[in-house]
């Protein structure tokens, strides 16, 4: 049962009630009400204003060393972190750059993100980074979640987002570098190489070792492996090859995967004399599948993959595979998304740094 406040005498003519004029003033909002330690605490404890404490964090030149001192000390003692959204408003930067990628597995973009790391360290800009599972919706989410964080850009993998993303990306002006591929207009930054071209050129190269029923083998299917098909059908339909000994999975890609699908192609196919793996992890399956099997390559079968993972060289026989830059794509895009964000000029908004194509025993 509530019980009802008790009405407080009214005190005596000519005297001060202490006690009722402390309790007619509202109680003292406190930073602390939120849990969390902010500047103005920090200037309580020291001593000084909240803007004296701002001055020692962000030009502590123009701060006596003893009170940078004691205000290190205080901080240290309380476990204040600078508010970032604040420091943004403040100078309209926010030294963050958001990064999304397919996977941090993938050795593949391992590298990548390497590039981005190192550029950036120079620069002194730290990064954000999403993975959206090779699942183009997720990388929406990830774009409208670290939108909040108001980066100063973002590098994107691929050219292909959906159109909710590429609009919440354009009505918040946000400067963008796409990576692994080439951009589909002058205005759009990117740094890669056309997977066409790198998919055309596996296609004659095993048209041109006398291959006559090259296959594809592709897991995953993100867009970037399915340009890559493009340009290995074309390839082999300029070369009057049939393009259509092909097994297609959108299951996620791995060695074992590789087996399964050279298993597949061989029970569908079985006059296939060469595959084109989409990567090197299904390469390096097909290869397994085949030592398994008894099966010569590339007496039987000629095995070939594509990104030139380390490994890639090491295998018995060392695969045939398509050599990209991923390190540089990195580096590269980091360094353009920069330029663009600090007003440089920019000469070239499409880098292309292609690819070669790594002629080994598989083949």
């Amino acid at each position: 049962m509530i019980k009802p406040l008790k009405t407080a005498k009214a005190p005596r003519a000519g005297k001060a009630d202490s006690t009722a004029q402390t309790m007619a003033k509202p109680p003292r909002k406190t930073s602390r009400g939120s849990g969390r330690v902010t500047i103005v605490d920090v200037a309580r404890v020291a001593g000084v204003s909240a803007m004296t404490i701002s001055r020692a964090l962000k030009t502590p030149q123009l701060v006596q060393a003893d009170l940078r001192a004691r205000v290190a000390a205080i901080i240290d003692k309380l476990g204040y972190v600078p508010n970032q959204a604040a420091s943004t408003l403040a100078s309209s930067q926010s030294k963050v750059i958001a990064v999304i990628v397919p996977s941090f597995t993938n050795a593949v973009f391992i590298e990548t993100l390497s590039g981005i790391r190192d550029y950036l360290g120079l620069q002194g800009y730290q990064f954000l980074i999403g993975e959206t599972a090779y699942s183009a919706q997720a990388e929406s989410r990830l774009i409208a979640a670290y939108m909040r964080h108001a980066p100063d850009g973002f590098l994107l993998t691929g050219v292909d987002q959906l159109e909710d993303a590429q609009h919440q990306l354009l009505a918040n002006r946000v400067p963008i570098v796409r990576m692994f591929d080439l951009g589909k207009t002058a205005r759009d930054l990117s740094v890669g190489f056309s997977q066409r071209k790198a998919g055309y050129a596996m296609a004659r190269h095993l048209a041109a070792r006398g291959y006559k029923k090259p296959g594809f083998l592709a897991a995953q299917l993100d867009p970037r492996a399915m340009k890559r098909r493009m340009g290995f059908r074309k390839g082999l339909t300029d070369a009057g090859l049939a393009a259509d000994i092909e097994i297609l999975t959108p299951e996620p890609s791995d060695v074992q995967m590789g087996a399964a699908l050279l298993s597949r192609m061989l029970e569908r196919h079985p006059d296939c004399d060469a595959v084109f793996c989409c990567n090197d992890d299904l390469a390096l399956g097909a290869l397994f599948e085949c030592q398994r099997r008894g099966l010569a390559v590339p007496g039987r079968l000629a095995i070939a993959g594509f990104n030139d993972l380390p490994w890639s060289a090491c295998a018995n026989p060392a695969i045939t595979t398509i050599v990209t830059p991923r390190y540089q794509i990195g580096y590269r895009a980091a360094q353009l998304l920069l330029d663009q964000i600090g007003g440089n000029p920019i000469p070239k908004t499409r880098i292309d740094l292609g690819f070669e194509l790594a002629l080994r025993a598989s083949t």
